[in-house]
This record gives C-alpha cells, structure tokens and sequence, in this order.
C-alpha cells in the first residue's frame, strides 16, 4: 500500500508498470537494459475516493490523459529500481496536490501612495523620452 495522506491509501495493484530503455546520450549501458519506469495508474478504475478522482480528473497536468490515466516515465537515473521509487513519489505528489484546497483570493485595490508612486514613476520616464527627443 501507498500512503497519501492519513486516511487515503492506494494499493500497488492498482499501478501498471513498465521498463523500457532510457532515451538521450548514455553509452552502451542505456542501449541494452531497460531502466526507465514507465507508471500507469487508472484514475477510474483506482480505489481513491470521489473527491480526489474528480480533483485528479479537472486538473491541467501534461502526465493525466484524455481517458484518465496518469502517466509518468522516470528514466533520470541507471537504476531501474531508483527511477520506479522517483516515478511513485511523483504519483503521490500529484494526488497530494490535488487534496489541498486554495484559499479563495480576496481582490484588493493599491494605496493612495502606491497610486502616486506609480504617477511619479510615469511622469519620470515620460520625461526621459522628451529629454531624447531631436529638435531641428
């Protein structure tokens, strides 16, 4: 079992693994064993609650597909097992991510003093552009 927080667990059943061959420079090492995990975890089919499924569903994240997978590859280094351990800890970042809720933002307007500094500052580099300027 994966722990995410206290309450929610995910069984490693539920994780689809496959190892393939890292890409880029590397020598002979990287053109002959497959140490880049590759992670697949349907957010459907997965025993997470509603709330996280649907959170994990509406997120913008280049990693969830259309049909709600999540997919992570983790080739960073030449150990297979390293990179499996680096590619779950990315899956739990994600769903921890999601679990946290944004304080509303309360829309705030500038000081009378900031107002004035950002005059002064105005008036200043319009000055700069006159003193520039050619007179035939």
């Amino acid at each position: 079992m994966i722990n995410i927080s206290q309450r929610v667990e995910v069984a490693e059943s539920e994780i689809e693994w496959q190892f393939i061959r890292s890409s880029g420079a590397g020598g002979q090492n990287v053109n002959k064993v497959a140490t880049a995990a590759q992670l697949i975890f349907d957010i459907q089919a997965s025993s997470l609650p509603d709330f996280y499924k649907q959170r994990l569903l509406k997120k913008h994240d280049h990693r969830i597909t259309q049909s709600g997978k999540v997919i992570i590859k983790s080739q960073e280094t030449r150990s297979q097992a390293r990179n499996r351990e680096l590619a779950l800890e990315q899956l739990t970042e994600l769903i921890r991510s999601v679990s946290k809720t944004q304080k509303k933002r309360i829309p705030t307007k500038p000081s009378r003093a900031a107002k004035e500094k950002r005059l002064n500052k105005k008036k200043q580099h319009g000055q700069k552009k006159v003193l520039r300027k050619k007179e035939f």
